[in-house]
Order: C-alpha cells, then structure tokens, then sequence
C-alpha cells in the first residue's frame, strides 16, 4: 500500500490577465518550497497535467481569467501546498494590474 498523501482541489484563475508569466513564476517560485511533487491540469476537461515546478508547463495550459485548474499535490506537506497554491490562483497580484 501507498503511504504518500496526496490532495487536490480546483481552483479558479483571478488575475485578469490569467496566468502569465508573473503569477506563474510566482506560483513555480512558492512550489518549490514544498517537498510535495505538484500537479496541475484543466478541470474538467480531458488533457495534459504538467509540472507545476516549471513556468514554461504552467503557460502551456493558455489559463486565461475564470478558467478552472486542478491542482494536485503528493508528499508529506501536499494539503499545505495545494492551499497555498490555490491562493496564488485565486487572488489577484497588487499592483499588476489584476
């Protein structure tokens, strides 16, 4: 049997610009300091899951403002980071226009 957590949840794209490269660097910048591998997909729709420790991975979803993603986190502190990430893509960046 598997012992490694996981945890997921969807969140919604809040930046009106979607995720560009600033909140994807951002998003890419927080996941890297959790041990959690991390997973990041469409909701909803059949499709690619990319690696949500790469910039270049998170723009290839094309997330525009509103769209749903899936997050999907495994390791030891995955239910904080699926939290702290869902964050990041549900609340606007100050002064960026969002």
């Amino acid at each position: 049997m598997n012992d490694v957590a996981a945890c997921e949840g969807e969140f919604t794209v809040r930046h009106k610009l979607g995720l560009h490269a600033r909140p994807a660097g951002r998003f890419v910048a927080l996941a890297s300091r959790f041990q959690a591998e991390i997973e990041v997909a469409r909701a909803g729709e059949p499709g690619e899951t990319v690696n949500g420790r790469s910039v270049l991975s998170l723009l290839s979803l094309a997330a525009a403002f509103g769209t749903r993603l899936r997050l999907r986190a495994s390791g030891a502190d995955a239910e904080r980071a699926v939290a702290a990430l869902g964050q990041i893509l549900e609340q606007p960046i100050e002064g960026d226009g969002g």
